[in-house]
C-alpha cells in the first residue's frame, strides 16, 4: 500500500516522529510517499527519504494510494484535505501540535493506530466541507474548506455590514466585524472562539457566527447544510477579506460570495474508543474540576 505523508514542521520533535513512522511503515510493508516540500526538509537529516517518491498535487494522490498521514497540528491535517480533495483517500492526523480536534493521535501512539489500519480495526468518519463560488476567480480550484468561511473588514477598524440570504431568503445584515460560515469540524475552530456552538461531525448543518457582532441579541445560528447561503459586504472601505480555512483573499465591495456544501466529502480514520465526544472532553478540559476528583 502507498502512503502519502504530509507535514511542514521539521525539528527536533518531529524528526524523531517521522523516524518512528517511517520504520513502522517499513514493517508492514508499506510505501511512504512524501510530499514534495517536505522531502526537501527531511532530506539533509534522514537518509533514507532520498529513496522514497513524492507527490505534489491532489492529482498525484488519485493513484493508488491507500493512506494520508498528517504529521503536525490541525493546521497541517486542514492543508493536507487541498491534496485529497475528492479522491476519497482516508486520512489520520498525528499530533505534534497543540489542541489536535483533527490531529489526535499523539506520538505514542503511533505504532498502535497503524497496527488497526493493517488489522483493519477502524472505521471511516465522513466530514463535509463547504464550497465557496464568487464572480471572479480568485480562488481557482482552491474554492472549498474544511473548517469555515469567514468575510472580514481588512482597512479600517469600523464594524461592516453583511448581507445574509439563506436559500434566496433574506435572513440578516450582521453589523460587526465580519461573519463565519462553518461546517461541524469547523465548530471547534475559529466559530468556537466566537462562542458558536459545538456541533458533533455527523450534523447536516452549517452555523453562522458573527464576530463581535454589535447588536447582543444577534447569535450565532444552526442551519441546514442543504440551503445555500448567500453572502455580500459592505461598509466605509471598497476592500474586504474572505478567509477559507485561514488563507484570506482581498475581494471588492459588492462582492457576491454563495457558500453550499460541497459535492465531496473527506474520510477522516477513527478507531474504537476515540470518539470525538472523548477528545472534546479531554481538550477542553471539561470535569476538571478538585470536586469531581474523589468521585
Amino acid at each position: 500500500m502507498k502512503v502519502a505523508i504530509y507535514g511542514i514542521k521539521v525539528n527536533s520533535f518531529t524528526i524523531v516522529t517521522f523516524k518512528e513512522l517511517f520504520k513502522l511503515l517499513a514493517r508492514f510493508n508499506w510505501t511512504p510517499v512524501l510530499e514534495v516540500n517536505l522531502k526537501k526538509l527531511l532530506s539533509d537529516k534522514i537518509a533514507e527519504v532520498d529513496a522514497m517518491a513524492t507527490f505534489a498535487d491532489h492529482h498525484d494522490l488519485k493513484n493508488g494510494f491507500g493512506l494520508l498521514i498528517s504529521l503536525g497540528g490541525d493546521g497541517t491535517f486542514i492543508d493536507s484535505v487541498g491534496f485529497i480533495r475528492d479522491s476519497q483517500v482516508p486520512i489520520i492526523g498525528i499530533n505534534a501540535g497543540r489542541l489536535g480536534f483533527l490531529a489526535n493521535i499523539s506520538k505514542d501512539h503511533i505504532e498502535a493506530a497503524l497496527q488497526k489500519i493493517h488489522d483493519k480495526e477502524y472505521e471511516l468518519q465522513v466530514r463535509s466541507l463547504l464550497r465557496i463560488k464568487m464572480n471572479n476567480t480568485i480562488l481557482g480550484e482552491d474554492n472549498f474548506a474544511l473548517n469555515e468561511v469567514s468575510l472580514h473588514k481588512r482597512d479600517t477598524s469600523s464594524m461592516i455590514t453583511v448581507h445574509a440570504e439563506l436559500e434566496g431568503k433574506y435572513l440578516n445584515s450582521y453589523w460587526a466585524d465580519g461573519l463565519i460560515v462553518a461546517t461541524p469540524t469547523g465548530s471547534t475552530a475559529y466559530s468556537l472562539s466566537c462562542n458558536g456552538p459545538i456541533v458533533t461531525p455527523g450534523c447536516k448543518v452549517h452555523i453562522l457566527t458573527p464576530i463581535a457582532p454589535h447588536n447582543l441579541n444577534v447569535r450565532p445560528m444552526v442551519v441546514p447544510d442543504h440551503m445555500p447561503i448567500r453572502l455580500t459586504v459592505e461598509g466605509r472601505v471598497r476592500r474586504y477579506l474572505v478567509s477559507i480555512d485561514g488563507k484570506s483573499h482581498v475581494i471588492q465591495k459588492g462582492e457576491e460570495l454563495i457558500i453550499e456544501k460541497a459535492e465531496f466529502t473527506i474520510n477522516v480514520i477513527k478507531f474504537e474508543g476515540n470518539n470525538f465526544l472523548d477528545t472534546i472532553r479531554n481538550k477542553m478540559l471539561w470535569g476538571i474540576d478538585k470536586r469531581n476528583l474523589n468521585k
